[in-house]
């Protein structure tokens, strides 16, 4: 692998080699500290840490410490960095600091022309007396809880204290770890990489989400195990306050705590010490419990993946590489530690309360499901999840670890989002009731969803789920055709109810199912351009599915009332038509008299990227359209959106009512997610993030066999598992093998298709470039270990 240095990378200014003072470097710190501090050097020694950091005597025997300044840093830092030490003092903590010592000319930083176009940045700082804590022995609790007491009062200091130039950023802040999780790939143990996935995955979804609500502050944001120094067995000096910066106040802690539980037996008993002491003097809020253990988690795992960088780099520089050794052991013992678990740990010297035992309420709630809900009923994977919470593209079990929802379309701007949650909330603290009553939200929302079609679709019904909008539709069809017959597509699936039933190949032909249509249900085949009767996605074979539509028609002893077919075809494994399939099929069918309903459940409101529906990807404009799912967030919500000619023949004089079709809630939902789709450009980001999918997915297609197929638009996606591409056998079991894998990993999907070995994808439209890249990494991993 070619080595590219990272843009992040300062490089050092002396060039010095671990071991090796040259006289070069001797000669021009002697000259610097002539001309600019007037002082006379004696001896010299590179201090340990990864900067051009240098311990010097003077002749008259005083102690200075000489720091190199990188590429990149200026002199606001160096202010910045002056100012939190001042502020350090001012905070009663008894510590020795490490003030500047100005130059000759009152100047923070004194600049040397070195010659040949160089020009040497450094700072002089009175020497710290003390033991780093990492070469003091093993901290016992008093030391531990000093150090928390320490840190609190820090911050509590730095709390009132806004500099500007404090709202910064850079490689260790560790608010932004998450730039740092493209390094994954550079560890090249399989189980280590696996491990710090997961860290990496732990961080993003447990503590970034909570990060900008979190309480603010400066921090000295490096209390790690070089920078504490003791003294007779007490701490008695912080030094390097060179990454202070504005963060998430608690971020402080995690750093410390990263650092304090390395080489130990027991890390998070002795970081429970260190947090008793903090929230002692500063009381941490419950949020701020909650993302204690991912941001630790975070710290070591930018840790780990700078050095497995920095090995490209330089892999002769060991002083890069002391931390990461001993941070691996122990990222590798909190892997085996459930979140929930670890958290309790940390708090159990505190005021806060410890959850109840994971384990204890999956069973009792496993043994009162078996007793009161019919087995008809399923569970996902074979390790079935205690779900407890979601938020965004997340959802996070009883044990407290995240999962990166992959298929759940339902909640399509995201779990619990704060501005559907808040529409709900408000609505039905002032209404609810039914249509029987003039309220402004249905009318506002029924203009609102119809404006989202094209001109002619004008007319709409509001129901509970998709299932009752499948069944509204078909009725719409018989009423105005005054026909019965209707035309599916092999594989499809339409919703739960008898009727519904009877017109979902994927139920009645399945397992349990009769193994045969009804008299009046004709089914078609799937236009499958990948294992089907016609292969391609070009016009010839979009065309030849359509000509099985019209023989389908041909043969059928009564006229159609309609066509009834997905978009793209979900449960049929992920299907996107050939070209000019849907017109073909629209033109035979509306040739023979029937309707044309096109079902937009699992792929409508944006996710194909391209266009808000998925019919208009397709180039058609269908008489009915079906909604549901994503419709309300979560909400159970459905519609049927037609033209006024065809509603108008429904009034019949049996009237068409839904109790709860229409509601006020349901219409502030309804609104509060079109109007959330539109003002987080969701529908472009499908566009974006889903196009990142396919083609990374599409790029692990040359290295594994077993990956048939990628196909999918926007954020609608399929991977069609095959045991050998020439005769495309269905990789089922090992499609249902790396389904529970990648639930181990974090990762929530599940198969379709009519074989089972289609991997859908389907989630949350607020995916992010971060979680994509992650999957097709965990996928590469899984994929490899599925082939060996």
């Amino acid at each position: 692998m070619p080595c590219t240095r990272n843009i992040n990378e300062s490089p050092r200014v002396l060039w010095y080699k671990s071991g090796d003072m040259s006289e070069q470097t001797r000669e021009l710190i002697t000259a610097l500290l002539d001309s600019e501090y007037g002082l006379a050097l004696n001896s010299i020694s590179k201090l340990p840490g990864e900067n051009d950091n240098f311990l010097i005597t003077t002749e008259d025997g005083r102690k200075v410490v000489l720091k190199f300044a990188g590429d990149g840093q200026d002199r606001d830092s160096f202010r910045l960095e002056h100012l939190a030490v001042e502020l350090a003092d001012e905070a009663g903590t008894g510590l020795d600091l490490p003030r500047i010592i100005p130059t000759s000319t009152d100047g923070l930083m004194a600049e040397y022309d070195a010659g040949a176009g160089r020009v040497l940045n450094a700072r002089l700082f009175e020497f710290v007396e003390g033991v780093a804590w990492c070469d003091a022995g093993t901290a016992g609790v008093e030391q531990l809880r000093e150090l928390g007491r320490i840190l609190g009062r820090l911050d509590l200091e730095f709390e009132t204290e806004d500099h500007p130039e404090a709202h910064r950023t850079h490689r260790w802040d560790l608010a932004r770890a998450s730039q740092h999780r493209g390094l994954v790939r550079f560890v090249n143990d399989p189980d280590r990489r696996r491990i710090l996935e997961w860290s990496f995955h732990l961080y993003g979804a447990s503590a970034v989400p909570r990060l900008a609500t979190l309480p603010h502050s400066l921090i000295h944001a490096d209390a790690n195990d070089e920078n504490i120094l003791l003294r007779d067995g007490r701490i008695a000096g912080l030094i390097d306050f060179g990454d202070c910066l504005h963060n998430p106040t608690v971020c402080e802690l995690a750093i410390a705590l990263a650092y304090v539980m390395l080489d130990r037996s027991d890390p998070l008993e002795a970081a429970s010490e260190v947090v008793t002491g903090y929230h002692e003097v500063r009381p941490l809020s419950e949020d701020e419990f909650e993302v204690l253990f991912p941001l630790v988690c975070g710290r070591l795992s930018v840790t780990v993946s700078v050095a497995a960088e920095r090995r490209l780099i330089d892999p002769e520089r060991d002083d890069w590489f002391l931390t990461e050794k001993r941070a691996w052991p122990l990222l590798e013992t909190l892997f085996d530690i459930d979140p929930a678990r670890a958290s309790e740990i940390l708090m159990a010297g505190t005021d806060r309360s410890s959850p109840q035992d994971p384990g204890q309420v999956t069973g009792a709630l496993l043994d009162k499901r078996r007793h009161y809900i019919s087995g008809a009923l399923s569970l996902a994977y074979d390790d079935p999840l205690t779900i407890v919470r979601g938020r965004g593209q997340y959802l996070y079990d009883n044990r407290g670890r995240p999962f990166l929802d992959l298929v759940n379309n339902v909640c399509h701007v995201g779990h619990c989002h704060p501005r559907v949650v808040e529409a709900a909330q408000k609505q039905m603290a002032m209404l609810n009731t039914n249509t029987r009553y003039i309220y402004p939200g249905l009318t506002e929302y029924a203009e609102r969803l119809c404006s989202t079609f094209p001109e002619g679709l004008d007319t709409c019904f509001l129901v509970n789920s998709g299932t009752e909008a499948n069944e509204l539709a078909l009725r719409l069809a018989w009423t105005h055709t005054g026909r019965r017959d209707l035309l599916v597509v092999d594989g499809a699936y339409h919703g739960h109810t008898s009727t519904m039933i009877d017109i979902s190949p994927y139920k009645f032909m399945g397992k349990g199912g009769p193994g045969k249509a009804k008299p009046w249900v004709h089914v078609v085949p799937l236009a499958d351009g990948y294992r089907g009767k016609y292969r391609g996605c070009d016009t010839a074979a979009g065309e030849a599915y359509g000509s099985e539509v019209a023989r389908v028609i041909d043969e059928s002893e009564s006229p159609i009332a309609a066509f009834m077919s997905e978009s793209l075809l979900s449960c049929g494994g992920q299907v996107i038509p050939p070209a000019g399939y849907m017109e073909s099929v629209f033109r035979h069918v509306h040739g023979a008299g029937g309707l044309c309903i096109l079902d937009e459940v699992q792929v409508g409101f944006g996710r194909v990227g391209t266009h808000f529906w998925a019919f208009e990807k397709l180039g058609v404009v269908p008489d009915i359209i079906v909604m549901g799912k994503p419709i309300g967030n979560g909400h159970p919500m459905g519609a049927v959106v037609t033209t006024r000619e065809i509603a108008e023949s429904f009034v019949t004089g049996m009237e068409f009512f839904s109790t709860f079709g229409g509601n006020p809630v349901s219409c502030a939902v309804g609104l509060a997610v079109l109007d959330v789709i539109r003002d987080e450009e969701l529908q472009g980001h499908a566009l974006e993030i889903g196009g990142r999918l396919i083609e990374g997915l599409r790029g692990l297609m040359g290295e594994h066999e077993i990956i048939g197929d990628v196909r999918g638009a926007g954020l609608f996606i399929g991977v069609e598992l095959v045991r050998d591409r020439g005769t495309l056998e269905p990789a089922e079991s090992e499609a249902e093998i790396m389904i529970n894998r990648l639930k181990s990993r974090g990762m929530l999907l599940s198969t379709d298709g009519p074989f089972h070995n289609v991997i859908k994808i389907k989630p949350p439209m607020v995916l992010t470039a971060d979680d994509v890249d992650m999957v097709v990494r965990v996928l590469d991993d899984e994929l490899g270990r599925i082939s060996t």
